[in-house]
């Protein structure tokens, strides 16, 4: 899908928030978080249900009101301005449609507030529909359009104000899997078309992975980890992160300093740093190299016994054991099989196997 029409004035803002923090009665929602998101940055904040990031996202949006800190938008403080008087705009899950309104009328809506004259105001609708790629549907009602059409119906309302900041709340959330795969790849790409800074949230590590220039990891109202998708998924500050975003295998072993980690009866090499003594490693399942025990053992390697199998359609998981160390290994299904008792070696690389703080 192409997006061949830009917003005209469009452009990303620089958001700076600073010690941001959210009470609810005893609970504190936020906890003091600084972070700054650069112009045009498609950032996502990402984590379980309760972590506060749509409590962070209301409050860059005006909707909530911080009991400390500041937010800031191309150097402007906004802490204080009502929602409607921020360079934000919000796309939520459930798209808040007006159902009696066509098309048209519910992507002009936000308009009336402005001085544009109808032509000016029929242009512009007419710009953020190409934009969306739905020229043509003006005059159907909601109840008329796909999941799809509806949420970009939504992203078309928000984009026509020309925001510098766009707050997305889980807007993939009410479709099903294939839809949500086809919708991230061409939210992206709107995103990159118009330059505007998109701040993403989502349970959905996939999502985040898939869309983000950056991402930030929540837990229980703080940023456990920022930095890259490859980055944050690739080395992980400690197992909550490694554990929450993506698949991982997460070993109790020891670590005995200088990088090498007592895992059951053999001494490996692994990345990442911390105190000597018990320990926790974590390594993907698609970086364990599966071989044939007769080459010998590696130095980074187990001897280990094929548990089970379980076909994944392009992938198979394959579960290990190495006397009492269990974990699993994802192969891709290229014809060669093993089966279930059949003894390997599993090569873990250095590069890949991760020494992470307790949690």
């Amino acid at each position: 899908m192409s997006y061949s029409v830009a917003v005209a004035g469009s452009g990303g803002g620089h958001v700076v928030i600073t010690e941001l923090e959210k009470h609810y009665d005893d609970v504190v929602a936020v906890k003091g978080i600084d972070l700054e998101i650069g112009a045009g940055e498609f950032f996502s904040l990402l984590g379980p249900s309760g972590c506060g990031k749509t409590t962070t996202l209301r409050m860059v949006g005006g909707f909530e009101r911080p009991d400390r800190g500041s937010i800031g938008i191309d150097g402007i403080n906004v802490t204080d301005l009502a929602p409607e008087r921020r360079p934000v705009n919000t796309v939520f899950q459930s798209y808040a449609l007006f159902p009696h309104l066509d098309v048209a009328a519910n992507v002009a809506f936000g308009l009336r507030f402005t001085k544009d004259l109808p032509d000016e105001a029929s242009a512009r609708m007419a710009k953020a529909l190409a934009l969306v790629e739905l020229s043509g549907y003006e005059k159907r009602k909601p109840h008329q359009l796909s999941g799809g059409q509806q949420q970009r119906v939504a992203l078309a309302r928000a984009l026509i104000l020309e925001p510098r900041v766009l707050l997305l709340d889980e807007p993939l959330g009410a479709l099903d899997a294939k839809l949500r795969k086809t919708l991230q790849v061409e939210l992206r790409a709107l995103q990159h078309e118009i330059g505007i800074t998109f701040i993403y949230v989502t349970h959905d590590q996939e999502e985040a992975l898939t869309m983000s220039d950056r991402l930030a990891v929540m837990n229980e109202g703080e940023l456990v980890q920022v930095g890259a998708p490859k980055d944050v998924y690739e080395s992980p500050i400690n197992a909550y992160v490694a554990d929450f975003l993506g698949v991982a295998n997460l070993l109790e072993a020891e670590h005995l300093g200088n990088g090498r980690v007592r895992l059951g009866d053999r001494v490996l090499a692994a990345t990442g740093t911390a105190p000597t003594g018990p320990c926790r490693i974590v390594i993907r399942p698609e970086r364990v190299r599966l071989v044939e025990a007769s080459g010998g053992l590696p130095v980074n390697g187990l001897p280990v016994t094929i548990e089970q199998r379980i076909f994944t359609g392009a992938t198979t998981q394959v579960h290990l054991r190495s006397g009492d160390v269990t974990f699993h290994a994802l192969v891709t299904n290229d014809g060669r099989e093993h089966d279930e008792g059949v003894d390997l070696v599993a090569e873990l690389p250095v590069d890949a196997l991760r020494i992470v703080a307790q949690d």
